[in-house]
């Protein structure tokens, strides 16, 4: 049995940060029903076409969730939504600010109607405050909450390459989940949850943030190195590959001048014998390290670097990860089903001996609207009426290479 078994969720979701949440709910074994748009759905469908004619972000934070297409403007479309919650043990949202209200989401008047139930309102800034009914996309966000400023190199600020405010806000709002379900089964009383993007990101400011309270001075971005340790980063080798290598502390400084780069006389120096006194000479070990790498292949550095016990890695890009031995020798890699065919994923990182993890496939837009509303008690002649009046829609199935939907867009 999945821990999350017999747990209903409805998700009134978009782009990445809700879908990654309750993504990993359904991987846990809840029931997820997603509750998208009849006309064109989840926007996040439409990025790219990359996977099979399905868009890369959509088929990453999707998987194991069934998809209901509601027009929720219209008034037979909320009572529809409204029946949904009725069923749900958690429901999560992260529409545009005010829109929630609207469609009768509110978290403190659901709770008064459904007193178990679990809300999770995901939003760019939190409740309240000056921004609190701001557009937030997570570039936009790190710019505000100052990653974007700590990433790139001096003077080019640059965002990190992964959307962390979504990803981050997804994942508080999956922790939070996990312990409300945790709180109901003591209490029998559900929890309204709260997550911002923002608050998400300045979160894991907080080294930075403190350096810039309490130290006085704001970290500047490193490039492919770390701001605060030194020798720690990127080296070029004689076979055209990038070593990234690092020291940690003072012992691994040592270890690193004397077995690797053979230079007992840096060991020694008291100009490099602090980690603070390294920061400020970075470039200085920098230009030894890298002359060092230069001369030698990557595999020769690497076995050097670990013959002193040293960390080390290879700079791979995207496509070189796709067959990374740690991946493939372990099994990482699964196949989930979707509406273009199989497609790869990877599993969720914590590993369990107790059990294994839920990979149902990726959904159609409204592939499930009318099993789903049939549970509800709609009956066919009702289901006809709804479609006839455009609250529901057919179901929208993609053709593999990125063909044109059933109903003749893309």
């Amino acid at each position: 049995m999945l821990p999350l078994e017999g747990i209903v969720v409805v998700a009134v979701e978009q782009a990445v940060a809700a879908p990654i949440c309750t993504r990993h709910l359904g991987d846990l074994g809840a029931r997820v029903v997603k509750v998208e748009n009849r006309r064109g759905g989840d926007f996040a469908r439409d990025y790219d076409t990359a996977v099979g004619g399905m868009a890369a972000h959509f088929v990453w934070a999707n998987r194991n969730k069934e998809s209901v297409a509601l027009d929720l403007k219209h008034e037979r479309g909320r009572a529809v939504l409204a029946r949904l919650v009725e069923r749900a043990d958690v429901l999560v949202q992260n529409l545009a600010p005010g829109a929630a209200a609207r469609l009768g989401l509110d978290a403190a008047e659901l709770r008064v109607r459904h007193p178990r139930l679990i809300t999770v309102d995901i939003s760019g800034y939190g409740r309240g405050g000056p921004y609190a009914r701001a557009r937030a996309y997570d570039l936009l966000v790190q710019s505000e909450a100052g990653s974007c400023a700590i990433t790139g190199t001096p003077g080019r600020p640059a965002k990190p390459g992964i959307p962390i405010a979504d990803i981050g806000a997804g994942m508080y709002a999956l922790s939070s989940v996990l312990a409300a379900l945790f709180v109901r089964e003591r209490t029998g009383a559900g929890t309204a949850i709260s997550v911002g993007l923002f608050d998400a990101v300045a979160e894991w400011m907080g080294f930075a943030l403190n350096q810039a309270r309490y130290g006085g001075f704001d970290v500047e971005p490193n490039g492919l190195g770390s701001p605060m340790v030194a020798p720690y980063g990127a080296y070029g080798t004689a076979d055209g590959q990038v070593l990234v290598l690092g020291t940690t502390n003072d012992r691994e400084w040592r270890r690193l001048a004397r077995q690797v780069l053979e230079r007992p006389d840096l060991a020694e120096d008291p100009r490099y014998a602090s980690n603070s006194d390294r920061v400020a000479r970075r470039a200085e070990l920098d230009a030894v390290i890298g002359a060092w790498a230069a001369g030698l292949p990557l595999e020769r550095c690497r076995r050097a670097a670990e013959a002193a016990g040293l960390g080390h890695a290879r700079l791979n890009t995207p496509t070189e990860v796709l067959g990374h031995p740690q991946l493939v020798e372990r099994g990482r890699w699964r196949q989930v089903a979707s509406p273009v065919g199989p497609v790869a994923c990877l599993l969720p990182p914590p590993e369990s001996a107790d059990w294994d993890w839920r990979l149902d496939p990726v959904p159609a837009l409204g592939e499930h609207t009318e099993p789903v509303l049939a549970e509800l008690g709609f009956d066919a002649g009702e289901l006809t009426a709804l479609r006839a009046e455009g609250v529901i829609g057919p179901a929208d199935v993609p053709r593999p290479g990125g063909a044109a939907r059933q109903d003749g867009s893309r």
